[in-house]
C-alpha cells in the first residue's frame, strides 16, 4: 500500500462543500490562476512548461497565499504526472525514503513519473534533503518544493543546484479583488448570496498583504458576520480588526525591513523612515534592537557631520529601555527622524574599514620608540621616548613627528570629503 493512499489522487479534485472558502476556490485551471505574470505570461518560463513536458525540478519561493501549492497541482495535471503531496512539517527522512522508493517502482513498473510536491521544504534538515538527490538525478521524481524562506539559506547547495528556483510575488490588490469577485459569484464560493461593494473588496485586499488565502478568509468572515444580503460596514470592520503583519524576527523579512529603514535614513528620506520604523514596531520588533541599529547608523552614516546624532540615538535607546512599548515608540521615532534629517558623512566608516584592512594584511610592527613611555632608566637607555615632541609646547612638532609604524608611514584613513546635506536642504 502507498504511504500516501490512492496514487491516482486528483490534484484538482474539488474541496468538500464545508471546506474553508479558500480551499473551495482553489483554481482548477490556469485561467483561474491570479498573479505571477512574470512566470506565466506569454513567452515566460512556466507558460512553456505548462504547455509542454515538465522535466526539471523546481523550488517555488514566495510568501504565503501566492499560489505555490496550486501551481504545483496545475503542473502535475498538465504534465500528466502522478501528484504526491508531502509535508516537511509532518514527515521525516524515513517517510522521504519510502515515498522515493514508491516513485522509483512506479516509474519502472508502470512507466509513470511522479511529481513530488514538498510543502515547506526548508523545514527538512540536511540529511532529509540529501535523501531526495539520487531520485531527482535519476528522473524518478520531479521535485517541486515550496518555501517561504530564502532557499539560499534554507535548502542545501547540492539539492539547490539540481532545481530551478522560481520566486513568486505577493498578489496585487487588483489581482486579489478579481479573486474575491469570483468567490462572490461562483457556486463553489458564496454563490451570489451576498453583495459586496468594490471599495469593500479593496479594503479586504489591502488588509491581506498579497495573500490570496487571507483575502478569501477575510471575505468569508465578513460574510458570516453580516446581518443582511449586502455586506454592512460593521461586519467589514470586525473582519478587518487586528490585522497581523507578516513578520519573522529570525527570517529574511526581518532583515529586509531593517535594511529598508537603514537605507531610508541614509538617503535622508524622512517619510520612508517613519513608515518602515512604524511597520517594524507594529509587527512587534524589539525596540531595543531598533535602538541599537540606530546608534550604529548615527556613527556609520552621519558621524562627525553631526556629532550630536549619536547622542540623540543613545538617548532614544535609553528612553525606550525605560518606557518600553507603547510609550517608548515616540522616542524611537524621534531618533529616527533626527537621523534622517541630519547631514551625512561616512568618513568614519571608511576610516574604520581601511584601518581594519591594514591591520589584517600587514605585519604588526612595533610601536615607534619615540611614542613609547620611558618609565625606567633601562627603557630610556633603549631609546624609549627619544625624539618625542610635546605639541602643546612645540606646535610644529605635530607636522614633523610621524605616529604610524614604519610600514604605514604616510597612510591616510580619515578623509573627510564633506558632509552630504539632507534631501530637504536643512
Amino acid at each position: 500500500m502507498s504511504l500516501f493512499g490512492d496514487e491516482t489522487f486528483d490534484p484538482l479534485e474539488p474541496a468538500p462543500a464545508d471546506a474553508p472558502l479558500a480551499d473551495r476556490m482553489r483554481p482548477r485551471e490556469l485561467a483561474e490562476f491570479a498573479g505571477q505574470t512574470h512566470l506565466l505570461g506569454e513567452g515566460k518560463l512556466l507558460h512553456g512548461v505548462l504547455e509542454g513536458d515538465l522535466t526539471q525540478s523546481l523550488i517555488l519561493w514566495g510568501p504565503p497565499g501566492v499560489g505555490k501549492t496550486t501551481l504545483a497541482r496545475l503542473l502535475a495535471t498538465r504534465a500528466e504526472l502522478v501528484f504526491v503531496p508531502f509535508s516537511a512539517v509532518l514527515s521525516g527522512i524515513r517517510e522521504v525514503r519510502t515515498v522515493m522508493g514508491e516513485a522509483q517502482t512506479r516509474r519502472r513498473t508502470q512507466g509513470r513519473r511522479t511529481l513530488l510536491f514538498v510543502d515547506e521544504i526548508h523545514r527538512f534538515n540536511k540529511a532529509a534533503q540529501d535523501a531526495f538527490l539520487p531520485y531527482v538525478e535519476q528522473g524518478d521524481v520531479v521535485l517541486v518544493g515550496a518555501t517561504t524562506e530564502n532557499p539560499s539559506f534554507e535548502v542545501n547547495a547540492a539539492l539547490l543546484s539540481r532545481c530551478r528556483v522560481l520566486e513568486l510575488e505577493p498578489l496585487t490588490p487588483d489581482e486579489l479583488v478579481t479573486l474575491l469577485e469570483r468567490a462572490l459569484t461562483d457556486e463553489r464560493g458564496l454563490g451570489g448570496r451576498i453583495q459586496v461593494e468594490r471599495k469593500q473588496l479593496l479594503a479586504l485586499a489591502h488588509a491581506s498583504d498579497g495573500d490570496a488565502r487571507r483575502a478569501l478568509t477575510l471575505l468569508e468572515t465578513a460574510a458570516g458576520l453580516s446581518t443582511s444580503a449586502k455586506l454592512d460596514a460593521d461586519a467589514l470592520e470586525q473582519a478587518l480588526a487586528g490585522k497581523a503583519l507578516r513578520y519573522d524576527r529570525d527570517g529574511e523579512e526581518h532583515y529586509n525591513l531593517i535594511s529598508a529603514l537603514h537605507k531610508s535614513i541614509r538617503n535622508s528620506d524622512v517619510d520612508a523612515t517613519v513608515y518602515w520604523l512604524v511597520r517594524m514596531m507594529a509587527a512587534g520588533e524589539d525596540g531595543n534592537y531598533l535602538a541599537r541599529r540606530m546608534i550604529r547608523m548615527a556613527s556609520e552614516d552621519i558621524g562627525l557631520a553631526d556629532p550630536f546624532a549619536l547622542r540623540i540615538a543613545l538617548d532614544g535607546g535609553e528612553a525606550f529601555a525605560r518606557l518600553g512599548y507603547p510609550e517608548g515608540k515616540l522616542a524611537l521615532l524621534q531618533s529616527a527622524v533626527y537621523l534622517a534629517r541630519a547631514k551625512k558623512s561616512n568618513a568614519l566608516y571608511r576610516a574604520l574599514s581601511a584601518a581594519e584592512e591594514d591591520v589584517r594584511r600587514t605585519s604588526a610592527q612595533p610601536v615607534p620608540k619615540h611614542l613609547r613611555n620611558a618609565s625606567t632608566a633601562l627603557m630610556r637607555a633603549a631609546g624609549y621616548g627619544k625624539g618625542y615632541r610635546y605639541v602643546h609646547d612645540d606646535p610644529e612638532g605635530a607636522a614633523r613627528m610621524e605616529c604610524l609604524p614604519e610600514n604605514l608611514r604616510g597612510r591616510r584613513y580619515f578623509e573627510d570629503r564633506g558632509s552630504r546635506k539632507p534631501r530637504n536642504g536643512e
